[in-house]
């Protein structure tokens, strides 16, 4: 597979992004978002998503450019229509809005409708965290992309709705957890697709409620679906999938998911808290470092090197791929190969 670094793909896909209609300022940072989702790891939300993103510019789907209306505010609410812009320019505002409030307030809840495709939920929490606020994060698909079956079912009824948490500390990383109520995330099914490759057992149905290991299953048609995390306790999945659901959905009012919702897109809820309204910041990192030191004393099963704290792996992997460069499957280049040659863009 090619490799690249972080800035050439953060440049290219600007450019495309440019070339096909989007404002510079959304370009960039856009294209910086997926590439920071590869850096991370999770090539399941990164550049993979350029064609998506650039087929819904096409259609009207994603509109470029697009005002965010603030539909109801409070002190320490605020109700958000995206008005189908990019979703991350949209949850980037709705973050950036929220901290703004938490921090006049002590505490505030934002919701988002009608916004597209978000990218890696981490990234939000994580820019409160950097600002000494802990954060929660939440998104629907708008009620449509129903590829999550419920406990006992074998049919799609929710979307794979993902959670994160951050919050700080005084070891220079944030404690991060991004997490879908998925086994796994649909894009990272369509990476192994991509990539020709099998999936393990356990992610996913086919479309008569038989595990498979085939990517393609999930697609269809007729389609299969995901399964919920947990495995024999995958009720505890599903059921952290029902809340994410309400509180994206029914709660910012673009609905929960429904067998008429045809547009998909990221329904967003967060909830961002001024820690130094509860307690000293500072006490507050000390206690949570503690608490970090003191998980990883654990004694160590055989064959595990060392406790990992939530984040760890992500900033990890961000950190050699800084060194080493960024991997891309093949059939995902040649899509973004194929893009920007449409628009006479050169590529490596």
């Amino acid at each position: 597979m090619p490799t690249f670094s972080a800035e050439y793909l953060k440049e290219l896909g600007s450019k495309i992004f440019k070339a096909y209609g989007v404002p510079e300022r959304e370009a960039v940072q856009v294209a910086g978002s997926l590439v920071q989702s590869n850096l991370f790891g999770h090539d399941s939300h990164g550049v993979i998503r350029v064609l998506q993103y650039v087929q819904a510019i096409q259609s009207g789907d994603i509109q470029a450019g697009a005002r965010i209306e603030v539909e109801r505010e409070t002190a320490t609410t605020a109700a958000l229509n995206g008005h189908w812009g990019f979703g991350q320019v949209i949850a980037r505002k709705a973050a950036d809005m929220a901290i703004g409030k938490a921090r006049d307030a002590g505490v505030c809840c934002i919701t988002v409708r009608q916004s597209n495709h978000v990218g890696r939920l981490g990234e939000y929490p994580t820019i409160a965290a950097e600002q000494d606020m802990i954060a929660i994060a939440t998104v629907n698909n708008h009620g449509a992309a129903r590829r999550l079956a419920p406990w006992g079912g074998m049919d799609g009824r929710m979307s794979p709705n993902p959670i994160s948490f951050a919050a700080p500390t005084d070891r220079g990383r944030p404690v991060l957890v991004d997490i879908t109520s998925t086994v796994v995330a649909e894009g990272k099914v369509r990476v192994m697709r991509n990539r020709g490759a099998r999936i393990p057992e356990g992610w996913i149905l086919d479309a008569e409620g038989r595990p498979s290991t085939d990517p393609n299953d999930l697609y269809g048609p007729p389609p299969g679906a995901l399964l919920p995390f947990g495995g024999i306790v995958g009720h505890k999945g599903y059921a952290l999938g029902v809340m994410v659901d309400i509180l994206s959905g029914a709660l910012s009012g673009a609905g929960c998911s429904r067998k008429d919702a045809t547009r998909i897109g990221n329904a967003f809820f967060i909830t961002v808290i001024d820690i130094a309204r509860f307690v000293p910041v500072e006490a507050f990192k000390a206690q949570v470092s503690d608490f970090v030191a003191y998980i990883k004393s654990s004694r160590k099963l055989p064959g595990v090197d060392e406790i990992l704290i939530p984040g760890e792996p992500e900033y990890r992997t961000m950190e050699k791929r800084l060194r080493e460069g960024i991997f891309v499957e093949e059939e995902t280049w040649r899509q973004i190969r194929e893009l920007a040659e449409k628009v006479g863009l050169p590529c490596m």
